[in-house]
C-alpha cells in the first residue's frame, strides 16, 4: 500500500472523510491541506527531504477567499506536482464529474483515477486508491456508464448544429429557415424531426430539454 499520501481538499467534511478513508487503508502517514498552493509546497518540500508523497488526492474546485493563490484549482495542482514529482499517483475526488472533463483530466492531465463525490463515495475512493496503488486506471462506476454512452454514439456535424441550435434558443420550426439561409443540407422540416427523433431514441431521451442537457453534460456543445 501507498506510505505517504497527500490529500488537497478545502470543504473541511470532505476533507475529514478522506483521512478516514485513508487511516483506514493502513496508509502510514498523511498530510491534508486546504489550498492548492500549501499542497504544491508540501510536495516540493518532501522531494527536498528525500521523503516524497507517493499519492495525491485532490479536489478540482478550490473556493476563493482573502488569500492570494499561484494555483487556483485542482487542474493547476496536478499539472505543477506532475512536473515537480512525475511519479506520484493522483487520484481527483470532485463533484465535477462531466465525460469531457473525467476524459481529459486523463489525457491531458495524467491522472490515475477519479471518485465522484456522492452516494457512496468513501467506499468508492477506498476502491479507486487500491486500484491505483496496483498501477489500475479508475473511473467511478456512473463516470465510466457515461463515457461509455457517450462514445456509443457518434454525432455528425448536422447533429451538433441542430442542438446547438436548439440550445441557444431557437424554436424547431424555424431551424430550416437557418438552415437554408446558411447552405446547410438538409434544410428541411422533416429533415430536421427525424435527425431530432433519431437523437432522442438512440439517446433515450424525451425532449429537447433534456437532449440539450445532456449534450451539455457531455461536452458536445
Amino acid at each position: 500500500m501507498f506510505k505517504k499520501a497527500l490529500i488537497a481538499e478545502d470543504f473541511e467534511s470532505f476533507n475529514i472523510s478522506v483521512q478516514k478513508a485513508v487511516e483506514e487503508l493502513k496508509i502510514e502517514t498523511s498530510d491534508n491541506v486546504h489550498y492548492c498552493d500549501d499542497a504544491w509546497m508540501k510536495v516540493k518540500k518532501s522531494i527536498r527531504e528525500k521523503s516524497p508523497y507517493d499519492l495525491l488526492i485532490t479536489d478540482l474546485s478550490f473556493d476563493t477567499d482573502h488569500r492570494e493563490q499561484n494555483l487556483k484549482n485542482g487542474k493547476e495542482l496536478v499539472d505543477a506536482i506532475k512536473e515537480d514529482a512525475p511519479t506520484i499517483k493522483i487520484i481527483v475526488f470532485s463533484i465535477e464529474n462531466r465525460p469531457e472533463i473525467v476524459e481529459k483530466l486523463f489525457a491531458d492531465h495524467h491522472i490515475n483515477g477519479f471518485v465522484s463525490k456522492g452516494r457512496e463515495d468513501i467506499k468508492e475512493l477506498k476502491r479507486a486508491i487500491k486500484a491505483v496503488y496496483n498501477n489500475e486506471k479508475y473511473i467511478s462506476s456512473n463516470v465510466k456508464d457515461s463515457i461509455k454512452n457517450k462514445n456509443s454514439y457518434d454525432f455528425t456535424k448536422f447533429d451538433k448544429i441542430l442542438v446547438k441550435l436548439l440550445s441557444e434558443g431557437m424554436i424547431q420550426k424555424n431551424i430550416p429557415d437557418y438552415l437554408k439561409e446558411n447552405n446547410i443540407k438538409p434544410s428541411s422540416l422533416s429533415s430536421v424531426e427525424k435527425a431530432l427523433n433519431n437523437l432522442k431514441e438512440s439517446l433515450g431521451v424525451l425532449n429537447n430539454e433534456q437532449l440539450i442537457a445532456l449534450c451539455k453534460d457531455w461536452g458536445i456543445i
